[in-house]
């Protein structure tokens, strides 16, 4: 039962790196391709550690692998946000759709 659980999160660890790969190759501005990879990423190495320990079952590599997994999950947001304030700094604008502006309705008759 413990193996299906193993290869159960390896496999959505996976497919949470593919939806990052996905995600930098759609989105359209450094910002959103960031927060693509880096949630899909975070998520998909914690999926991982999980895996690990339990594999690993009731030792000390669980607690050592437990550290590392909380000290991944604040470092990696925090490198990300890192990443975008020098890219916001150095004058990279945010990707903005261009819409026409909605056509004012028709004025009707006045009484």
């Amino acid at each position: 039962m413990i193996e299906v659980l193993v290869y159960l999160f390896l496999v959505l660890a996976a497919v949470f790196n593919l939806m990052g790969l996905v995600g930098i190759l759609l989105f359209p501005d450094p910002y959103t391709r960031l927060q693509a990879s880096s949630t899909c990423s975070t998520t998909a190495v914690i999926s991982v550690f999980i895996a690990v320990m339990l594999e690993a079952g009731f030792s000390a590599i669980t607690g050592k692998v437990l550290v590392i997994t909380l000290f991944f999950f604040v470092s990696s947001p925090v490198g990300a946000h890192i990443i975008a304030r020098y890219a916001w700094n150095t004058g990279i604008v945010p990707w903005r759709k261009l819409r026409k502006p909605a056509p004012r309705p028709e004025e009707g008759p006045h009484d």
